[in-house]
């Protein structure tokens, strides 16, 4: 049986007690409580929203749009970090292995989504990880924001100059800003279904919780 995603964080948090240096681990922890403490989910998308369209961009530079994305049901999707980010190289090949078969069964697509450009390395997490579903790029956290998902840190860190590997380079949004790592599932109708939020990011929604969510909806094909 396949570890949890919890277990697999704790695993990499274990590893930064014992290797990282003290104050880069302080401001990392410190980072995640502030998010958790400043979660509010009023602000986030709910189940019974009705999504206006949008588009995203494939990893290959391709346009879908949310008609697009639903036209043979319901999209599942997945919003991550960059394709840099340790936390988001555990999840991402934990879904692919543990729920993309379930949800192609039921006849859902499944989606990664992060700010992380086409054309500065997205790719690279769908190519480590040979992942059997894609990941598009949600230009200027566009979605994110809609959703209530974006952040920014709250110790508001200096901008790098000239670093194409810093974040807002990565992103193209020339700031911090990312997304809080999200579950989020709309139906052919472009209702939202299911949300699941995770402000802090070494703490993500499990495929089990997905998967039960998806029979208890009977939204399986």
């Amino acid at each position: 049986m396949p570890q949890t995603l919890t277990a697999q964080f704790d695993a990499l948090h274990a590893e930064r007690l014992r290797s990282w240096d003290p104050d880069k681990l302080r401001k990392n922890i410190d980072q995640r409580a502030a998010l958790v403490a400043a979660f509010d989910p009023a602000r986030i998308v709910a189940a019974g929203d009705r999504v206006a369209p949008f588009s995203l961009e494939l990893s290959t530079g391709e346009i879908v749009t949310l008609d697009r994305l639903t036209s043979r049901g319901p999209v599942a999707l997945v919003f991550f970090r960059f394709a840099g980010c340790p936390a988001c190289n555990i999840a991402l090949p934990h879904y692919d292995r543990t729920l993309r078969p379930f949800l192609d069964a039921a006849g859902i697509a499944l989606v990664g989504v992060s700010p992380h450009l086409p054309e500065t390395g997205l790719r690279e997490i769908e190519a480590r990880h040979g992942l059997g579903f894609p990941v598009a790029a949600d230009r200027g956290n566009a979605l994110a924001r809609r959703f209530g998902l974006a952040f920014t840190p709250h110790d508001d860190p200096p901008v790098p100059q000239d670093d194409t590997h810093w974040i807002g380079a990565l992103t193209g949004t020339g700031s911090w800003e990312l997304p809080q790592p999200a579950v989020i599932l709309i139906d052919s109708d472009h209702v939202v279904r299911f949300v699941d939020v995770s402000p802090d990011w070494l703490r993500r929604t499990e495929a089990e919780v997905v998967i039960a969510a998806v029979r208890q909806l009977a939204l399986a094909a």
